[in-house]
């Protein structure tokens, strides 16, 4: 994969390496992370959110049940379902639509295994009320304190590999347009 501002640099160019050849693509899976040439975390994060409904309907049965007590549901929660949605987070570039998305995400599982079926479409939580009756934590701030392992790496020394990735500085100008966010503003 060929990562450049121009998007179709060398598109149509395969690597020849000794014998063997490789096809340039535009996006490909790598531990379970989607990296993308145009380095775009939506699609991502759209793929963590999907595994997320899966497990959760995995787990449905489990989860809407009205004999499991409400703090035993949130457990099972925070160590199966948000594991699964969060993985990999700490190098996400969250934006206002993402955070949306993510909490959106969250609220809905709560409200599947909270609100009875019957009384879903009835009385509406607010999610404000629902964070307030079963405790949850707030799955923006959960990302953000996993990106505390940033503080651990300025403090190493300059010779690290891994501090000079965190504080170095790309060659190159930054194209005429609006300024694009940045993982590092997130930190």
């Amino acid at each position: 994969m060929v990562m450049s501002r121009v998007w179709n640099v060398g598109r149509s160019h395969n690597i020849k390496i000794e014998n063997s050849s490789f096809e340039r693509v535009e996006e490909f899976k790598y531990l379970g992370t989607t990296i993308t040439n145009q380095n775009s975390i939506q699609e991502e994060i759209k793929s963590r959110l999907k595994s997320g409904n899966a497990c959760y309907y995995a787990m449905q049965n489990l989860l809407s049940s009205s004999v499991l007590p409400k703090n035993l549901k949130i457990k099972i929660y925070s160590t199966i379902i948000l594991p699964v949605v969060l993985y990999g987070c700490e190098t996400w570039l969250l934006t206002l639509s993402n955070e949306c998305g993510l909490r959106m995400f969250k609220n809905w599982v709560m409200r599947r295994m909270f609100v009875p079926k019957w009384n879903r479409g009835v009385e509406k939580l607010q999610n404000e009320e629902l964070n307030d009756l079963y405790f949850s934590s707030n799955i923006v701030r959960v990302i953000k304190s996993r990106m505390g392992w940033v503080g651990h790496v300025a403090c190493m020394g300059e010779r690290r590999g891994i501090y000079r990735v965190l504080v170095g500085k790309p060659e190159g100008k930054r194209p005429l347009r609006r300024t694009m966010h940045r993982w590092e503003d997130n930190i």
